[in-house]
This record gives structure tokens, C-alpha cells and sequence, in this order.
């Protein structure tokens, strides 16, 4: 304990009032109840005085580590326990997901309809690179996109239209439609958007038209 307070401060002090103490570990100054200053200077009590902070007495004894959010680099506290873990690390799980849906490659949420035209799209140009559902080129997911043609398709469902969660999701999604067209169009990309809303159920039958017009596109675009 670093006390900051002079003798006749504590001693004309009551047991409620606050004293200033220096903490061990980052200097800063903090306030200790006199009442908790004379346990703490009991030794057979084993109470703990000399931080402000849980944080900082982890970090004075080795047992935890300050480090940078890997998405907004804000300085925070992390156990050594949890560091070893991972080897990315984030103050929130808000940056977390900030960061992950920023940097993931691949897109989790397909419909059926989607991972039935990769699979006849493949069939039907096996030497054409095409990109399903993936983030790295315009940091934001492109259900479809065929780099040599500067090509991507967006294959837009119902939820692009109407407003089968409510209104603000649906605003939400319309609004990234539009952001990802501007993205598309500052990287030199066409972007063509089929709407698939009419399609109640998947069967291939019912999906036959889409794959088409999809494989139309790309045919004129070789041509």
C-alpha cells in the first residue's frame, strides 16, 4: 500500500471516510475507506491494498496481458488464460463480429436454390473461374461472381422485396443491395440481380429458368 495521505489526515479521517493511495501498478491515484485501510493493514485478515483495479493487480502479478483489438485497436485487458486461446483477439464481441464478417471468405447462409446452381454452374464451365458466395473482392458477399468476366450475380429471394421479418430488416437488406452495387461499380464489376421471389419451394425443375438466364449471361459475355 502507497499511501498518499498525510498522518494527520487519517487520523482526523472517520472510518467512511475515503483516502488517496497510489496503485502498484500504473501510479494512478485511487480512494480506499479507512475502514478498509485498517483491514488491509491487519496481515491476518489477507486483504489485497495495493491496486486500483482488479486489471491491474493481474497485470502486476503476470496473470494477465494489455493488448490491441484487432478491429478498433483499443487497449484492453485480456487474462493469459483467454490469450493463449486464440491468436486474434477483440475488445467486445461486437468487434469481434465486426472484424469476422469483414474478413470471412465464404458465406454461411445458402439456399437451397444457391448450392443447387454452383453445382450445375460448375458442371456447365468447368474451366471458368467462378467465385460462390465469397467476400474478398469487394468486401462484401457476392453470390456469384467470374473474375475474367468481370461478371457477379446476385440472386435476390423474397426477403429482397417484402417485408417477411418487418420493415427494418428489410430496409437493412435493400440498403446493402445498394451498397454492394456502388462497391461493384467502383471496382469496374456488372452486376446482375435475378429475382428468384416468385420461387416458393426448390425443386430443380422450378429452378431451371434461373440457372438460363444465368448461363445465357455468361455465354454472351464469352462470345
Amino acid at each position: 500500500m502507497k499511501p498518499l495521505y498525510t498522518e494527520e489526515e487519517y487520523n482526523n479521517s472517520k472510518t467512511q471516510d475515503r483516502l488517496p493511495l497510489e496503485c502498484y501498478h500504473c501510479g494512478d491515484t485511487f480512494n480506499y475507506r479507512k475502514k478498509d485501510i485498517i483491514e488491509v493493514s491487519n496481515p491476518n485478515l489477507n486483504k489485497e491494498g495495493k491496486f486500483c483495479s482488479r486489471n491491474c493487480k493481474c497485470l502486476y502479478e503476470g496473470l494477465s496481458k494489455e493488448i490491441n483489438c484487432l478491429n478498433c485497436d483499443k487497449k484492453f485487458i485480456k487474462s493469459l488464460s483467454q490469450f493463449k486461446k486464440t491468436k486474434n483477439h477483440f475488445c467486445s464481441s461486437s468487434c469481434a463480429a465486426t472484424y469476422n464478417n469483414k474478413h470471412k471468405i465464404h458465406g454461411t447462409r445458402r439456399s437451397k436454390l444457391e448450392i443447387w446452381l454452383e453445382e450445375e454452374l460448375t458442371l456447365l464451365h468447368p474451366n471458368l473461374e467462378i467465385h460462390f458466395n465469397r467476400k474478398d473482392t469487394i468486401g462484401s458477399e457476392l453470390d456469384i461472381y467470374i473474375p475474367s468476366l468481370n461478371l457477379a450475380v446476385e440472386i435476390n429471394g423474397i426477403f429482397h422485396y417484402e417485408p417477411i421479418y418487418g420493415i427494418d430488416k428489410l430496409n437493412k437488406i435493400q440498403e446493402n443491395d445498394i451498397s454492394k452495387s456502388k462497391a461493384c461499380h467502383n471496382h469496374k464489376i456488372d452486376l446482375c440481380s435475378i429475382d428468384t421471389s416468385s420461387l416458393k419451394y426448390f425443386k430443380p425443375s422450378n429452378a431451371q429458368k434461373y440457372l438460363d438466364i444465368i448461363n445465357n449471361i455468361i455465354k454472351e459475355r464469352c462470345s
